[in-house]
């Protein structure tokens, strides 16, 4: 198993330096994404980062800005969020600030 954290600080997300504090990196590999955006946006990840992604065979993805930037293709993964917009909220038939475990 990795866990994956932002590359640099952005909004509330997790970086490495959090993972040590919290332990983080005791109990599973940790590595950072490269990046500093909100969301994972593939092209503006790191090499290290794009190995693992792709040769993932399950993905569990936090947030709202992952679910709209990581792609569907072929990858088996999983969306937690809650939907915080009006947007997403209809788009996926939901009430807003619904919580959601969401299959690609």
């Amino acid at each position: 198993m990795t866990a994956v954290v932002k590359g640099a600080p952005v909004l509330n997300d997790v970086t490495f330096e959090d993972a040590v504090q919290t332990g983080l990196t005791d109990v599973c590999e940790v590595i950072d994404n490269g990046s500093d955006a909100v969301g994972t946006i593939l092209e503006w990840t790191s090499p290290e980062f794009q190995k693992t992604f792709s040769i993932s065979d399950l993905i569990i993805s936090k947030g709202q800005g992952n679910f709209e930037t990581i792609p569907e293709a072929e990858k088996r993964a999983y969306f937690l969020f809650q939907s915080k917009c009006d947007v997403v909220s209809k788009e996926l038939n939901l009430s807003p600030c619904s919580m959601l475990l969401k299959k690609s």
